[in-house]
């Protein structure tokens, strides 16, 4: 089994009430950063964000409302994956995940990837970027880049149409960093039918407002453009790693027609979804498939703290978990909801070493790879530094050794 480890760099209040200052939440993460890098774990996914989340909560309609401080403090990927890299000798850098309707659009992301990827062969640095992508999770993180309804059609749509705008966005994308001349009228026509609703009452209601009962609906491209193509060229398409960050079958197959995209699993997804996609995946993919092409996100609540009994350390890693969890879902949604902090806690690996190990060993396969959010509404960064080291040193080999007495 391969270990990654996620970073958030949320400047959110954790269980305790500590919110560092920016400066303090950057210099964390590159300590965290090297100790991951030290100790042998191969990928390192930032989290990306777009915009204040403390002004989005004036807007009329704001998606976190109860958010305190910011979700996160990377809104430029590549810059601080450069920085990263610059920082340490062996970890590779991800994206989880970079939205490519925000900050520019799709051309250009596709423009920054072949930059970034360029300037790693002046470097001589061999390592890839990994770049993990999707529509992005908030709205109000995409609106001011003009993802937005354009008529009345759009407006009652919308649920489904962002979705579709991610379609032509990622085709966009993937065949401007293929190295494709392209222009607009290239890519798929988005037309619309029942099977993008939810229900028939939503495609009804599109239909009036369309008006007429068109069982298809084509709607305008959203990107218009004449032939372009990405500068610079020449640099090696394999220092890339494609991950979307959609578990829409159909869309992670289409996505696989333009060169080999992995896929990324989204937070909670249940595993009976994650089993089906490896299935699809084998014949989907552009390439040989391997489990470790969907790196399964965990939260950990691992408690190896010197001078505490067995006993103590698993009781200290519940009350640890439970903090957490509770402050995620009040700042998430506004109100503690017993239940959803159960299930969650249910996608955490939570108590001491051998405890954590026992369980990743009963929910995962053998051959998967695991991407550990550590600092999990978390800010002690000595702290984290040493539960990534307990993990290493005595979670792995517990995992990748031998059987758990």
């Amino acid at each position: 089994m391969e270990f990654d480890v996620f970073f958030s760099i949320s400047q959110t209040p954790d269980a305790e009430g500590t919110c560092p200052d920016e400066t303090t939440m950057y210099a964390n993460y590159l300590e965290q950063l090297t100790a991951a890098d030290e100790l042998g774990y191969g990928v390192a996914w930032l989290a990306q964000a777009h915009l204040s989340t403390e002004v989005q909560k004036r807007n009329k309609r704001p998606v976190i409302p109860h958010w305190e401080g910011e979700v996160g403090l990377c809104t430029d990927f590549f810059q601080l994956a450069l920085l990263s890299m610059t920082q340490t000798k062996r970890i590779e850098v991800g994206s989880a995940v970079l939205s490519i309707l925000a900050n520019g659009g799709p051309i250009a992301v596709a423009e920054r990837i072949g930059n970034f990827c360029a300037l790693q062969e002046v470097r001589g640095d061999s390592r890839k970027l990994n770049l993990g992508f999707s529509a992005g999770r908030f709205q109000f993180m995409a609106s001011p880049y003009g993802i937005v309804p354009r008529n009345p059609l759009e407006e009652v749509a919308w649920p489904a149409l962002r979705g579709q705008i991610f379609w032509e966005a990622a085709e966009i994308m993937l065949r401007l960093v293929r190295g494709d001349t392209i222009c607009s009228d290239d890519i798929r026509k988005t037309i619309l039918t029942r099977a993008n609703f939810r229900s028939d009452e939503d495609w009804v209601s599109v239909q009036t407002a369309n008006g007429n009962d068109c069982e298809e609906i084509e709607i305008p491209r959203r990107y218009e453009f004449e032939e372009i193509k990405s500068v610079p060229q020449e640099w090696d398409r394999s220092r890339v790693n494609m991950v979307i960050g959609s578990h829409e079958p159909t869309l992670q197959e289409h996505v696989n027609t333009f060169m080999p995209v992995q896929v990324f699993n989204l937070s909670i997804t249940q595993p009976e979804v994650i089993e089906s996609t490896h299935e699809r995946m084998k014949t989907a993919y552009m390439g040989q498939w391997e489990r470790r092409m969907m790196p399964r996100t965990v939260m950990v609540f691992l408690n190896e703290e010197e001078g505490l009994s067995e006993v103590e350390k698993t009781a200290a890693a519940q009350l640890e978990s439970e903090g957490a969890l509770s402050s995620y879902w009040a700042a998430l949604e506004g109100t503690l909801d017993p239940a959803k902090v159960s299930k969650a806690a249910n996608n955490a690996v939570i108590g001491n070493a051998t405890e954590v190990a026992a369980q990743i060993r009963e929910r995962f396969h053998p051959d998967d790879r695991l991407m550990l959010w550590f600092d999990f509404f978390r800010h002690d960064s000595a702290r984290i530094c040493r539960d990534m080291r307990a993990f290493m040193d005595k979670v792995v080999p517990l995992v990748n050794g031998s059987e758990i007495e």
